[in-house]
């Protein structure tokens, strides 16, 4: 049941704030950017923590002329060193046309240690890469995915605590672009569709994130436009995906029929007055990720109701979604993410469009959000960020500016 906005809302002005606590630490990544790596619904970054801490952030690099562009990993070891993979088919780096928005590429690490690299997708078949040892220059691989011969776009991909692999694509169609489940069988070194999770006649699927929970069940968070495609989707949605019962529920645990439509998803930012599909013009979504706390999920997303794409925050009250408006102070750009710490909470990451700083976190540690500049001076305009097994922040920062890309802890 969807319930009036109003009841729901509670809005919190946030200007730009001076910063209420120090920047983060900043590290220059020694490897050249392309003007295409910029994207909002991509996981370019991934951790893994076993004493020591490492962080591998994958990106385009330029290609041989301009208008195309290379994928490869920046890989930090513990001691701060770097080391540059690139995704290979055979001895051959493969160069792909940019495609700004669309053509960036997510990856994550397997149990076994291997790299899973997804790149350069704009209803494109498969184009895949994957370690054949552990820690190993990425392959490629695309022929070892289900759904072949489908146009593909939009793929977000997170580990599994046992090591498993879970990604979310959308995949084309006649009437409708779907949102698809795929499962990397890590013991088996395996991919299976695990299900069309949504699809709605003349709605295309925007995947956003994916996340799993301390009790091993999966967040799905996805928007829907108008088929075939738009910059402006509606009714950002929630799925939860439980992989030892094989089941889908919506978040008061109620199981759900897959896929889901617009009529039964499990909508988290429903219609308002004046957004309609296909009104360019009005209220609409853009942009979202999502962290949890235990297993209760906490989501970030973008908002235009009028001029402005302003950034909110949901999260779960009872059996209904609550929203709070975190930044209204002006114009944000399509990149925002979020974190859950013991002492802060909900960590809100978002960039506006002008000014000196840029990136900024947000906390509410009483009744209003502070804010606070990530990066002093440096104008990031695209971001990405995961908690580490240590319990640190770790930052993925693009300057397009310069064509500078940063890893950095907060």
């Amino acid at each position: 049941m969807r319930r009036p906005l109003a009841l729901l809302t509670a809005a919190v002005l946030l200007l730009p704030a001076t910063p209420a606590a120090a920047a983060a630490s900043l590290t220059l990544v020694p490897y050249a950017i392309d003007s295409s790596n910029q994207a909002g619904w991509w996981s370019p970054l991934e951790t893994y923590y076993s004493g020591n801490e490492y962080a591998y952030l994958a990106f385009n690099e330029p290609g041989s002329t301009a208008g195309t562009h290379k994928v490869a990993i920046a890989r930090r070891d513990n001691a701060g060193n770097w080391t540059r993979l690139p995704a290979l088919n055979g001895t051959t780096q493969p160069e792909f046309t940019d495609d700004i928005g669309h053509n960036q590429p997510s990856m994550a690490r397997d149990g076994s240690g291997r790299f899973h690299v997804f790149a350069s997708m704009h209803n494109n078949t498969w184009r895949y890469f994957r370690s054949d040892t552990t820690g190993g220059v990425p392959q490629w691989h695309a022929a070892d995915l289900p759904d072949q011969g489908i146009g593909v776009t939009y793929p977000v991909v997170t580990t599994a605590p046992n090591g498993d692999l879970y990604l979310i694509a959308r995949l084309d169609g006649t009437t409708a672009r779907s949102g698809r489940l795929y499962r990397w069988d890590n013991a088996a070194s395996t991919w299976s569709r695990v299900a069309i999770f949504a699809q709605s006649d003349n709605r295309a699927v925007y995947p956003d994130d994916l996340q799993f929970d301390s009790a091993g069940n999966l967040h799905i968070l996805w928007e829907w436009g108008i088929y075939p495609a738009t910059t402006y989707r509606h009714e950002l949605s929630y799925l939860l995906y439980s992989p030892s019962s094989g089941t889908f529920r919506d978040h008061t645990g109620a199981a759900v029929t897959t896929p889901v439509t617009t009529a039964t998803a499990d909508v988290i930012q429903p219609l308002i007055s004046g957004e309609a599909y296909g009104n360019d013009t009005g209220p609409s979504v853009q942009s979202a990720k999502l962290t949890v706390d235990g297993t209760s999920p906490k989501v970030v997303y973008r908002f235009r109701q009028a001029t402005n794409f302003d950034v909110w925050y949901a999260y779960l009250s009872g059996s209904s979604w609550v929203r709070d408006v975190v930044y209204n102070g002006g114009q944000t750009t399509a990149a925002v993410d979020i974190t859950w710490h013991p002492t802060d909470g909900k960590r809100i990451y978002y960039v506006t469009s002008t000014g000196t700083d840029r990136a900024f976190v947000a906390t509410k540690p009483d009744t209003a959000w502070t804010a606070t500049s990530l990066a002093p001076g440096v104008p990031v305009e695209r971001l990405a960020v995961e908690r580490d097994g240590a319990g640190v922040d770790i930052l993925y920062l693009v300057d397009l500016t310069n064509l500078r890309l940063y890893y950095g802890r907060n």
